[in-house]
């Protein structure tokens, strides 16, 4: 189920409903830092850090947040359940992500993007997550610029993968997928074909939304930074195939299976603007640095089982088997499912530690352009986990 489905699901009344609820709901005393090590402030002339708390309109309700999550820490260890380790928030600034998500809610009607389901988008708030993920800067229209992307590919996987109500049909998914991809990457034609092509490329909103949302994108982003974009979002789709292919088998992958999958069916797109957002751009032979794609690809995996957990507290509209890491941690290892939801966090907090030690010393040598990055993709961990603790569809749980 994509990312949109899962958020506006009906809320589940379950024990594991209850269990993950305690489990992720409130901070613990040993939590990550806020600031990725390695990355704080540097002489003049080098990156500027990214600030150390909120910024911009609304920045009273971070200090509100603090305060509910404090009150809820004894509630959180009376449960007897670990809790995510992951860095809070580095600000809250509502006003900003309220602008931001109007606008990409209008953005979406223009591009013909869910007619009809607008209230689903902007239920979703999207524009908070961007707001949250990206504290480096107070730019609605950079922020707007990967939310217009991220709500593309969540729609490419709503309208081919996930949703039937949508028009998904898993026969199609291979030839939609390319297509989809041809509005990222354009399709160079013969003449005698191309103005049949631009008009296949315009009858479909997710191939308009595509579209648009890299042209938008290329106002902020480098040639190289554009080109970074296209291959994660190859890689996502791949990733769709492949779930499409469990789903039409029936097949329960393993957990060692799933997790590789979590790798490129992820957030790793909407990471990989960290710096395009910021303005901070990272050399493309940095981004492909083996060392760095490591420990950015953990960071993606983690923030998406994130996501995997809170889904966890509703149930699922679609027919079959819904895939998340606990559910297939209980399959394959016949436990309880607060036994899966607990393993489930300990790998989840593996990743983000092991980001977090990789990340440090790649900061300590690397240029001010990868410390920012760096420093950036844990502030993005950060946001990713406060917007799903915040979200209406959570806390209805």
């Amino acid at each position: 189920m994509s990312q949109l489905s899962r958020m506006t699901a009906p809320t589940a009344r379950h024990h594991t409903a209850r269990l993950v609820a305690g489990l992720l709901g409130h901070r613990q005393e040993h939590a990550a830092p806020k600031v990725l090590p390695a990355t704080a402030p540097r002489p003049a002339g080098t990156a500027t850090p990214l600030p150390t708390g909120p910024t911009g309109l609304g920045t009273s309700a971070a200090r509100i947040a603090a305060k509910k999550a404090a009150a809820g820490s004894a509630e959180a260890r009376a449960t007897g359940v670990p809790e995510l380790y992951c860095p809070p928030a580095m600000r809250d600034d509502p006003a900003l992500g309220q602008e931001v998500n109007d606008r990409l809610v209008s953005w979406a009607e223009e591009a013909g993007l869910y007619a009809g389901r607008l209230d689903r988008v902007r239920a979703a708030d999207f524009g908070r997550l961007m707001m949250l993920a990206h504290p480096d800067t107070d730019d609605p229209d950079r922020l707007l610029a990967a939310a217009r992307c991220a709500l593309a590919e969540w729609a490419t996987d709503d309208y081919y993968c996930d949703d039937e109500t949508m028009g998904s049909r898993t026969e199609l998914l291979g030839s939609q997928l390319g297509l989809a991809h041809a509005a990222l990457d354009p399709a160079h034609l013969p003449a005698r074909y191309a103005s049949g092509w631009e008009a296949d490329l315009g009858a479909d909103p997710v191939r308009v939304a595509l579209r648009s949302a890299l042209h938008h994108l290329a106002g902020y982003a480098d040639s190289a930074q554009l080109a970074r974009l296209r291959h994660e979002v190859a890689v996502l789709f791949v990733g769709y195939g492949q779930e499409g292919s469990w789903r039409s088998r029936g097949h329960m992958p393993t957990v060692r299976e799933y997790l590789a999958h979590r790798q490129i069916n992820s957030f790793l797109p909407c990471i990989a603007l960290v710096d395009v957002v910021s303005g901070h751009p990272l050399t493309a032979s940095e981004y492909a640095d083996p060392r760095v794609r490591r420990a950015v690809t953990m960071a993606g995996t983690a923030g998406t089982l994130v996501n995997d957990l809170y889904s966890m507290t509703k149930e699922h509209q679609s027919s079959g088997v819904e895939f998340n890491l606990p559910t297939v941690i209980a399959e394959e290892e016949r436990c309880s499912p607060g036994e899966a939801v607990e393993r489930s966090v300990e790998i989840h907090d593996e990743l983000v530690r092991t980001y977090e030690t990789e990340a440090a010393a790649l900061a300590v040598t690397g240029s001010p352009q990868l410390r920012h990055f760096l420093a950036g993709v844990w502030a993005w961990l950060g946001g990713n986990r406060e917007w799903h603790s915040g979200s209406l569809r959570y806390n209805d749980a």
